[in-house]
C-alpha cells in the first residue's frame, strides 16, 4: 500500500464521474447551508440512511482523489421540458460546492489546470454534463455550457435524444440510427470548443458514429468491458480497439450491474475489467470512473471514494503491473487524452473553424414549454 500511495501523491487520481450534485439536489434542494461536505456524511441524516451516498471530503482525501469530474445530471423526463434550466442550476450548484470548500477542492478547465491543483494539495474539480437532453438540441446551449466551464458532455443518458440513440432505449441497434446530421455536427462543435464527448450510456450506433466523426480521442466516464459483464451500459471488444484507434480512453466503473451483471462484485472483479481492456487494447486507454453516488450496489472492497487505493494494490498484486502502469490509470491517461482535445481545438482555432451553426432538422415544438417561432406573428411598429 506504500507504493500505490506514493503514486498517488505523485500523479492526480481523477475519476471520471461522481453524482453526489444530483444527491444534494434531492436531499437539501441544492441548500449549500444545509450541507456539510467537510463532514463524515455517514453520521449525517439523510445521508447516513441512503444506499445511494458514498462522498465526502474526509473520505475523498482518505481515497486520495486528485480530481473528480462531478456530474451535472438532470432526469430524462425533464427533455423537451425544463432540462436546460435544471442542468444550469447544477452547473452553478458544483461550482457553488467548489467555492464554499476552495480550501479542499479547485475548480478546474483544463489538463494544466488540474495539475496545478493538485500540486496546491486540492482536489482538481472539473463538471460534465450527463445527458444530451441538457442540450435542448441547442449548440449555442452547448457553446455556453462550455463557456461556464463543462468540460464533458455524455451524450445520452438513459433516454434517446432528437440526434443520437442511448443504450437504454436501442440495446441492439446495429440496424438503426446512432447519430442523426444534427448529432454529428454537435462533436464537431465539441471538437472545436474543446470538450470531451462521452460514450458512456450511448447505443453501439451512436458509439460508432462519434468514433468515426470526431476528429479528437473520446473517452467513456463511468462503464466497463461488455465481455466480462455483457449489459449495454459496457463497451464491446469490437468498440474498444475502435477507442484505441481513436486514443480514447474507457473510466471503469464500480457498479455490481455493469461490474459483475448484478451478482455481489469484489475489487478483484472491477481489476478484471481492467486487466481485460489492458490486454486488448494496451493500458494507454484504461481510467477509473467509480460513478460513486449514482450507484446503490458497491463492489466488497470498494463501498465509498475512500476505497480507490484499494483497487491499485489489488493491480499491483499482479506482476504484469508497474509504477507507471498504475500512474495511467490513475491520472496520467486522462490528462493525455484531455492535452490531445485541447490540441484539437487549438488546431481547428488556428485554421479559422467558426462556430456551428447547424440545426436540428425537425425541432420538437409540441412540448407545452417549446414556442414555434414561425407560428409567432411578429409585431412592426410603424
Amino acid at each position: 500500500m506504500e507504493k500505490v500511495r506514493q503514486v498517488l501523491s505523485e500523479v492526480p487520481l481523477i475519476d471520471g464521474h461522481n453524482d453526489l450534485p444530483w444527491n444534494i439536489r434531492n436531499f437539501v434542494h441544492n441548500q449549500l447551508a444545509e450541507f456539510e461536505f467537510d463532514t463524515d456524511l455517514r453520521q449525517v441524516v439523510p445521508w447516513s440512511k441512503s444506499a445511494w451516498s458514498q462522498t465526502d471530503l474526509p473520505r475523498l482525501r482518505q481515497g486520495m482523489v486528485g480530481g473528480q469530474f462531478w456530474a451535472a445530471y438532470v432526469p430524462c423526463e425533464s427533455q423537451h421540458l425544463n432540462a436546460v434550466q435544471m442542468t444550469l442550476e447544477q452547473v452553478d450548484l458544483i461550482k457553488r460546492l467548489i467555492e464554499k470548500y476552495s480550501q479542499h477542492m479547485q475548480f478546474a478547465t483544463s489538463s494544466r489546470e488540474i495539475l496545478e491543483a493538485h500540486d496546491k494539495g486540492r482536489i482538481a474539480s472539473l463538471i460534465g454534463v450527463e445527458g444530451g437532453h441538457s442540450l435542448g438540441s441547442s449548440l449555442a446551449v452547448l457553446r455556453t455550457l462550455y463557456q461556464l466551464g463543462v468540460r464533458y458532455l455524455t451524450l445520452t443518458h438513459t433516454c434517446n435524444t432528437p440526434w443520437a440513440k442511448s443504450s437504454n432505449v436501442e440495446q441492439n441497434d446495429e440496424q438503426g440510427g446512432g447519430l442523426t446530421t444534427f448529432g454529428k455536427a454537435v462533436i464537431r462543435e465539441m471538437n472545436r470548443l474543446g470538450m470531451l464527448i462521452d460514450l458512456s450510456h450511448t447505443a453501439r450506433r451512436t458509439m460508432r458514429d462519434a468514433l468515426r466523426t470526431s476528429k479528437a480521442p473520446l473517452i467513456f466516464s463511468h462503464s466497463s468491458a461488455f465481455a466480462i459483464c455483457n449489459s449495454s451500459r459496457n463497451v464491446p471488444d469490437d468498440i474498444l480497439r475502435e477507442l484505441a484507434s481513436n486514443g480514447g480512453l474507457v473510466m471503469i466503473t464500480f457498479y455490481n450491474y455493469f461490474v459483475k451483471c448484478g451478482e455481489q462484485a469484489t475489487v478483484a472483479d472491477v481489476a478484471a475489467h481492467i486487466y481485460h481492456i489492458r490486454n486488448l487494447i494496451g493500458v494507454d486507454h484504461v481510467g477509473v470512473g467509480g460513478d460513486f453516488d449514482g450507484i446503490n450496489k458497491t463492489p466488497r472492497g470498494l463501498e465509498d471514494v475512500s476505497k480507490y487505493p484499494e483497487l491499485f494494490a489489488e493491480l499491483l498484486r499482479s506482476d504484469k503491473w508497474n509504477v507507471l502502469d498504475l500512474k495511467k490509470v490513475a491520472g496520467l491517461n486522462l490528462l493525455r487524452v484531455l492535452r490531445q482535445v485541447e490540441r484539437v481545438r487549438d488546431d481547428m482555432r488556428t485554421a479559422g473553424v467558426m462556430p456551428s451553426e447547424e440545426v436540428l432538422d425537425s425541432p420538437d415544438t409540441t412540448g407545452s414549454c417549446s414556442l414555434d417561432i414561425n407560428s409567432v406573428q411578429r409585431a412592426i411598429e410603424v
